[in-house]
């Protein structure tokens, strides 16, 4: 593999007593559109098949720096739970020409059991059979495949409220988190083993942001081969997380 790639660090703010949960709607959006900049702008290089958004919070989370910033990577490869999720979700489509994530959001909305917060088009979920107790996703009900590029009458100051409303929730369960802008890949891409992806990726993928709490104080192997055991039901922790005031 060829050494080409970008690594970027996005300071979230330039206090550096404060953390993202810290922040008002109106800083965290201008968080939200500093990503969407970055992603839009490196996936201008062909070179680059993907680019992600990512924020280690907290010491357990791997955190590199106690001054609040999140970070962008720009990769020649797909990350392989990307991968998983654009295979499924073609797979999905071509069955029943329905995107798999407004299916599932449809639902959620149905059965109200695992829905943690809305805020306009945004809702806040914990998804089943979540990897990681508290599992978190926010996902908006317009579809979309791509993170950095809004729909048309998209509202970002909610999707910055929710996010803040959120994250304020689950650091009263625990301080470090990991969390991740799951985005389509760089679409410039037109040959290799991606580029059968293209002819429905508006259609099938939908971006969201997953946020995984860390409960546990040491890494267990079950993570690292992505075969997860999760003794709190998602129903519960939805219900435990709404209970929680969010502007703590």
């Amino acid at each position: 593999m060829a050494a080409i790639g970008a690594h970027e660090i996005i300071v979230e703010t330039p206090d550096h007593s404060r953390t993202f949960t810290q922040l008002s709607d109106e800083e965290i959006e201008r968080v939200l559109e500093a990503w969407a900049l970055r992603v839009s702008d490196l996936k201008r290089d062909a070179r680059f098949k993907y680019v992600a958004v990512f924020k280690n919070q907290g010491p357990t989370a791997g955190e590199d720096w106690a001054h609040a910033h999140s970070q962008v990577a720009a990769t020649t490869f797909v990350p392989r739970r990307i991968l998983y999720e654009l295979r499924s979700a073609r797979e999905w489509y071509r069955d029943r020409d329905r995107c798999v994530f407004c299916d599932i959001l449809r639902q959620e909305i149905r059965q109200k059991k695992r829905i943690v917060d809305s805020v306009g088009d945004y809702q806040a979920l914990c998804p089943y059979a979540s990897r990681v107790p508290y599992e978190t996703w926010i996902i908006p009900r317009t579809h979309n495949h791509q993170f950095e590029a809004p729909v048309p009458g998209e509202n970002r100051r909610h999707l910055a409220t929710l996010l803040g409303r959120t994250l304020r929730r689950l650091v009263q369960v625990t301080p470090s988190y990991h969390m991740v802008v799951h985005t389509a890949p760089n679409t410039l891409q037109t040959k290799g083993e991606l580029s059968d992806y293209w002819a429905t990726i508006a259609g099938d993928y939908h971006w969201h942001i997953e946020i995984l709490p860390i409960i546990e104080t040491r890494s267990k192997s079950y993570s690292i081969k992505e075969v997860y055991f999760n003794g709190t039901l998602p129903e519960q922790a939805a219900e435990r997380l709404r209970q929680f005031d969010p502007a703590k």
